[in-house]
């Protein structure tokens, strides 16, 4: 599965711009529920689940490749994604981007597409990641 989302990954250097965090993606993706949507041959994108809690989940990575942006496959995987924490009795989705204190457009859509699944901002951690990336934090019920 890394073999598939590793190109994603490296097609989005606005999201995924630092080595040591694809790689650890992709053995994530082997080790974790993953959804990967097809286009005819290409893989336009990928999310991946990890639980946390019985009652708790994160999207630990999604990554759409731009071609593919505003054509609905990011809401197709986090929603199947969402059907099956359901299933297990989940209760809360929460998701981590690059806060609005540091303005970067690629994270401010991200935190837009977000907004549109109804995820809520919960909190920002400012020291998540280092000091110049701080961490928006956005939970969604599932319940």
């Amino acid at each position: 599965m890394g073999a598939v989302c590793e190109p994603v990954l490296r097609a989005l250097p606005g999201w995924f711009g630092v080595e040591r965090a694809i790689l650890q993606y992709c053995q994530d993706v082997e080790q974790l529920p993953t959804w990967v949507a097809w286009v005819e041959d290409a893989v336009p994108g990928f999310v991946t689940i990890k639980r946390h809690k019985a009652y708790a989940a994160g999207i630990l990575v999604i990554g759409i490749r731009t071609e593919y942006h505003r054509m609905g496959i990011g809401r197709a995987l986090v929603l199947a994604g969402e059907q099956f924490l359901k299933a297990q009795s989940v209760l809360l989705l929460q998701v981590k981007a690059l806060s609005s204190l540091r303005p970067d457009d690629s994270y401010a859509r991200s935190r837009a597409f977000y907004f549109g699944m109804g995820f809520c901002p919960l909190e920002k951690l400012s020291g998540y990641w280092d000091l110049e990336n701080p961490c928006l934090q956005m939970v969604k019920s599932l319940a």
